[in-house]
């Protein structure tokens, strides 16, 4: 398992991002806005950090981070599309239909733990052809591409055009992007490299800079942070613009849910698409959705289909819940890698086993196993607090802990098994169509009261007991 790799300590500004925006393709999830006026065509950069959902060892679908599109249907933008390359283009009839530009790159960027920092930065007023267009991936300049074409001297692109412009989308109905983005920029009028908008820290990562007060913005720029809720294209909508500009986005098919804390600067853990086992073919097995915290079961009944988390932990104190839409045959809890929920036997694993009413509990290489009883109900909520170091192991549901636990005090754990792997979380699905929801602290459900942990992060249905951390990356650092 690859852990992601982000900023977070050591940076040399100190800058942090809050908040990113979460879209779901099945929802047709975008923002969009169409200028008054026309800005600079020729001359623009756009710069954002994508976490990036789609599984693309098995997706060939294009994935739309931001298009301009006119009535011709003629269109300027940046997509990730099949196997995982990202391409840059323009595309119009100016003198023949065809790319004008079009940068898609050899490397493919498949990693769905991780924040990619993308700069597409066009000036076709350059003398030179090979500078109208430029592609950056976290900080560093792609020279290797598959695809190479750049446009005529003084060529019009469609952004900052007064033609539609969208994020997350391609026209309004197709090729929606399916992740997470953050701190994104469009600049009218410059074409900026990527040390404007991020630098190396102290480890040689690289992590964003606050960049706002040093860059001109021109007449359609805009800079979004996703801190408000609202539906409207206005300072309180999703797609508030922050610099200064009030070049405000409208919201399409989106939640307050939909603004995260999942960020560049603090990764919180998902499930991993990349990272699932079943009967039959994985892909068929499982659907993933909500940026990879909602797990659905698909193809049919009886087809066993695991998957795993993006984060693995070995030591500390671990707080998470698993959310029920509708109460089936569901497992889930933590395992090791290897583990595909075939052996109840095996070392490192605490699971819930729920089948219609019946609850068991399995646990440690021994086999070790209980029932208990529960009022059954759909959308209930089950909390896990793990602490790794002791040992100790609780599990609960919709507020209680199971046997009058309390892992505040240490008291009445579930189980003390030790775990001497590094563990997942692990779900399983063996019914057609039920589902699991994962919060790690970033939930894509609706939460009622609203708990973070001891330092701040994470939002939780029920409060995570005293010294039990949200799995992000802030808390990794800290806890080691």
């Amino acid at each position: 398992m690859v852990f992601p790799v982000v900023g977070g300590d050591g940076k040399p500004t100190g800058y942090n991002i809050d908040n990113s925006l979460r879209f779901n393709p099945s929802d047709n999830a975008y923002l969009n806005r169409t200028p008054s006026s026309e800005g600079n065509k020729r001359t623009f950069t756009l710069s954002f950090w994508a976490k990036i959902s789609a599984n693309y060892g098995t997706d060939t679908s294009t994935n739309n981070f931001f298009t301009a599109r006119n009535s011709g249907g003629y269109t300027t933008g940046i997509q990730q599309i099949s196997g995982g390359h990202i391409q840059a283009f323009i595309y119009d009839n100016t003198g023949g239909e065809e790319y004008k530009l079009q940068l898609k790159t050899n490397a493919v960027f498949r990693d769905v733990s991780a924040w990619y920092h993308i700069v597409f930065a066009v000036d076709t007023t350059q003398g030179t052809a090979s500078n109208r267009g430029k592609l950056y991936v976290n900080g560093s300049q792609v020279t290797s591409f598959a695809t190479e074409t750049y446009p005529d001297q003084n060529f019009d692109s469609h952004i900052n055009d007064d033609v539609p412009h969208y994020m997350g989308n391609k026209d309004g109905s197709n090729d929606d992007y399916d992740g997470y983005l953050a701190d994104f920029y469009l600049i009218d009028g410059t074409q900026y490299a990527a040390s404007n908008f991020g630098e190396t820290d102290d480890n040689g990562v690289w992590i964003p800079k606050d960049a706002k007060g040093d860059l001109t913005f021109g007449t359609n720029g805009f800079f979004m942070e996703f801190q408000q809720t609202g539906t409207s294209a206005n300072s309180s909508g999703k797609g508030a613009d922050t610099s200064g500009q009030d070049n405000h986005y409208d919201d399409n098919n989106m939640t307050a849910e939909d603004i995260t804390t999942d960020t560049p600067t603090n990764n919180f853990c998902t499930f991993n698409p990349l990272d699932v086992s079943g009967d039959e073919n994985p892909a068929k097995v499982c659907t993933f959705s909500e940026g990879n915290t909602k797990v659905v079961q698909g193809n049919s009944n009886d087809v066993i289909g695991w998957a795993a988390s993006t984060i693995g932990i070995r030591n500390g104190k671990w707080y998470f819940e698993i959310k029920l839409p509708t109460v089936g045959y569901q497992v889930f809890g933590i395992g090791p890698e290897s583990w595909d929920g075939q052996d109840t036997a095996s070392a490192n694993v605490f699971m819930v086993y729920i089948d219609n009413g019946s609850a068991t509990f399995r646990t440690g290489a021994s086999g070790g196993q209980g029932s208990f009883s529960f009022s059954e109900s759909n959308n209930d909520i089950w909390m896990f607090a793990l602490d790794l170091d002791t040992p100790k192991l609780w599990f609960g549901v919709n507020g209680s802990w199971y046997n009058s636990g309390d892992p505040s005090a240490g008291n009445n754990p579930t189980s003390t098994q030790a775990i001497t792997d590094t563990v997942f979380i692990k779900g399983s699905l063996y019914t057609q169509n039920r589902e699991l929801l994962l919060n790690t602290g970033q939930p894509s459900f609706s939460i009622s009261s609203g708990n973070s942990d001891a330092n701040g992060h994470g939002n939780f249905e029920y409060a995570p007991p005293s010294g039990f951390l949200s799995i992000c990356t802030k808390n990794l650092a800290e806890t080691g």
